[in-house]
């Protein structure tokens, strides 16, 4: 397992007795997600997972936004770049969107989904923007604590596609807010998320770390086995409702998109849609009235 010195777009910390805090490290990217920072996340709750004296695990972001989402200068990186593959699927060589899949199973759907499952309480803390794929380092956990200028989107429709990998927008904010919010792009603010039951609490930006923190300590005076069967319980409540089942299906829908914006565009996604998202992200949200 990867030692926190080894670490380089991340940062792994203890701080607290029963508390990890894995920190995303890529402000000048805007913490934008390429695999080598993805595979590092992964081996670092790994290691928060594995510790014995941890009960609670923090993932944070540093500078103004927690992550624009996919880092799209990243295609050039390939499984094993950056560790053995840890999901069990395989392929990641073969041509076409059968090779495009297998990669995606693993460094998206896969993680997200390993992530949601982990047997401790997990919380994350937004500040700034969460932008398509950003989201996916933000819904796998358990509770999510956000600074007052905290916007989430997914504006991942102008590219032709029907959403980011981890699909569980009607669960986050229910069906009718998660068609507005993709058929639009428009971000979804702090406040509006935690009327729409996204956001456990809405803080101000200078007290995002201490009150993250804060609620990590008193999770972390519970019991271990008492904090992962309550997290089992809820995440099978889920479960009953068909909600890994639904994810597939967008997932597989998502690469019907990729097929045939390869045909038509020569890319996975549509090019139109990158102008249209730069300028709808320089947008500032207020909520609404």
């Amino acid at each position: 397992m990867d030692s926190p010195a080894d670490f380089t777009e991340i940062r792994y910390e203890r701080p607290s007795e029963r508390v990890a805090r894995i920190v995303l490290a890529r402000a000048d990217k805007r913490n934008a997600q390429d695999m080598k920072m993805l595979y590092q996340i992964n081996a670092a709750l790994d290691r928060a997972t594995q510790d014995d004296e941890v009960r609670a695990i923090i993932i944070a972001a540093d500078g103004p936004h927690f992550s624009s989402g996919h880092d799209l200068t990243d295609f050039g990186s390939k499984i094993g770049d950056h560790g053995a593959p840890v999901t069990g699927r395989g392929g990641f060589a073969l041509p076409g969107p059968e090779g495009y899949f297998s990669r995606e199973e693993e460094i998206y759907l896969g993680f997200c989904w390993r992530w949601r499952n982990l047997p401790k309480p997990t919380i994350v803390q937004v500040q700034g923007k969460a932008i398509a794929g950003g989201l996916m380092l933000v819904w796998p956990f358990d509770i999510l604590i956000a600074s007052e200028d905290a916007e989430f989107s997914d504006p991942v429709v102008a590219f032709g596609a029907n959403g980011h990998e981890f699909f569980v927008h009607a669960w986050e904010v229910g069906h009718r807010k998660a068609k507005e919010m993709l058929f639009t792009g428009d971000s979804i603010t702090a406040r509006e998320g935690k009327e729409l039951g996204m956001v456990n609490h809405v803080v101000p930006k200078d007290q995002l770390d201490s009150f993250t923190l804060a609620m990590a300590e008193k999770i972390a005076l519970r019991p271990s086995i008492g904090l992962k069967f309550a997290k089992m319980s809820v995440n099978q409540s889920l479960d009953a409702q068909g909600m890994w089942t639904a994810i597939q299906s967008a997932f597989n829908l998502h690469h019907l998109a990729h097929a045939h914006n390869s045909v038509v565009h020569g890319q996975v996604v549509d090019p139109a849609g990158a102008a249209m998202v730069r300028s709808q992200a320089k947008v500032r949200r207020a909520d609404p009235p």
